[in-house]
């Protein structure tokens, strides 16, 4: 994985090819619940910092949010932190309904 970003469309075909991906839910609990993508672990921004420690250094990790902003601040700290294959998702969980998935719930 290179350059911090990877659009809706790169990932649903990674996840349709069955590739290894750690998805990490930066969102507030109460928008987690509106939607998420499934199988994404929830660690919110404002506690990445006391709990990066949780995400594997060796894994491919997808970040998102709602848009892409707190995601990519996410992805800019895990990779200071030593996760080296970490890019956020652009657009966030709101593009991906919007291009990729229309029964995720936009808020």
């Amino acid at each position: 994985m290179d350059g911090w970003e990877l659009g809706p469309d790169e990932l649903r075909a990674l996840r349709e090819a069955g590739a290894p991906i750690l998805l990490l839910d930066v969102r507030t609990p109460m928008e987690a619940e509106i939607c998420s993508l499934g199988d994404s672990v929830l660690i919110p921004l404002h506690e990445l910092q006391e709990r990066h420690a949780e995400v594997p250094r060796d894994a491919d990790v997808v970040v998102y949010c709602h848009h892409g902003m707190r995601s990519l601040q996410a992805a800019m700290f895990l990779k200071q932190r030593g996760v080296e294959r970490v890019r956020s998702l652009a657009g966030g969980i709101d593009l991906w309904s919007r291009t990729v998935d229309p029964s995720i719930p936009r808020y």
